[in-house]
């Protein structure tokens, strides 16, 4: 896959999970929260069967290996289904700053699972650098007061869904599936509709819900369609593609995505904060992905990448020269 599709998939995803936060504040304040999740994962599901119908055979659809299943129970149950209906119902106790620092824990799980159970996805000491300043940066954004970061049932839960979710797409990559992505999501969003409906059955929620208004069905069909159907289709397609640990890097920018849309949408503002906060996760995801960009500009751009390759050897030349000046110097002295 080439690197332009990657950053591709890696910008929609992260604008469409980013969504995610300022559309559920317009159906929370209506709907029971896994009522609304379920009925999100109805709508995306009719999306994806209608898009598979067109698109995908029977073959591309059937699991040929027990990789294929373990991926897709992973896929429905874990990453889609328990992750969305602890996020929803988490949100009902915390702040959706404090939401999204515990979110963003993500990426750090995804590489601690990573380490266990995935070879060729361990992290160079930058890398890790670069997620803590990318947990920093989501801090900076998010700027929750801290009285709301302890005794809150929702910390747990909605630590819980991070735990599910990294848990989940280091197991789809474990199993090795033999399935496209595109296909395994056809299959898991569907399976995360039937959770989610049957954990709103075991809490007791109401079946019938009262008139709907128009912004909620709004945010309803966004979180259907565009972070129901289509995110994640993106999402687990960079997964394949970048490695569950690097894909997961787009939690980080969750925040900053649903930040700008509430300042555009809700009127909330954006402090200078905020704005360090993104400079931070920008810096903490540079430093992750700093060999692919390299690899990237070397490739693309090799004029560019020669000049930058000159520039940095005169810097570390002039910094060595100076070093060692200094320290004659002082020697002499």
């Amino acid at each position: 896959m080439s690197a332009r599709r990657t950053i591709g998939l890696f910008l929609v995803s992260a604008v469409l999970f980013g969504g995610t936060f300022v559309a559920a504040k317009f159906g929370l304040a209506h709907l029971p929260p896994l009522i609304f999740v379920a009925l999100r994962f109805d709508i995306g599901a009719l999306v994806l069967v209608g898009y598979a119908a067109h698109r995908l055979s029977f073959a591309d659809l059937r699991p040929r290996s027990l990789g294929d299943v373990v991926a897709i129970l992973s896929t429905g149950v874990l990453v889609i289904g328990l992750t969305n209906a602890s996020i929803f119902v988490g949100q009902q106790y915390t702040t959706s700053g404090v939401a999204a620092i515990v979110m963003s824990l993500n990426p750090i799980l995804t590489m601690v699972f990573a380490a266990l159970a995935l070879s060729d996805e361990r992290l160079t000491r930058r890398g890790v650098v670069g997620m803590f300043a990318g947990l920093v940066g989501v801090a900076l954004v998010a700027n929750p007061d801290p009285s709301t970061l302890a005794g809150s049932a929702g910390l747990s839960i909605i630590f819980a869904a991070a735990v599910l979710s990294a848990l989940g797409a280091v197991t789809i990559r474990w199993a090795d599936p033999t399935m496209s992505s595109t296909a395994r999501t056809v299959w898991g969003v569907p399976i995360a509709a039937v959770v989610t409906h049957f954990l709103s059955f075991v809490a007791g929620e109401p079946s019938a819900v009262g008139p709907i208004p128009p912004a909620a069905l709004l945010a309803l069909a966004f979180l259907g369609i565009g972070s129901g159907a289509v995110a994640y289709l993106t999402y687990f397609a960079l997964i394949d593609a970048a490695g569950a640990t690097r894909a997961n890097l787009l939690f980080y920018f969750t925040p900053v995505v649903s930040a700008l849309g509430g300042w555009f949408l809700l009127n909330e503002t954006i402090s200078p904060l905020t704005v360090l906060g993104f400079a931070v996760i920008f810096a903490g995801f540079l430093l992750v992905g700093s060999a692919s960009i390299a690899s990237t500009l070397a490739s693309r751009r090799p004029r560019t990448w020669a000049r930058w390759v000159t520039v940095r050897s005169r810097v570390r030349s002039t910094l060595h020269i100076s070093t060692n000046n200094g320290a004659r110097a002082d020697t002499d002295r």
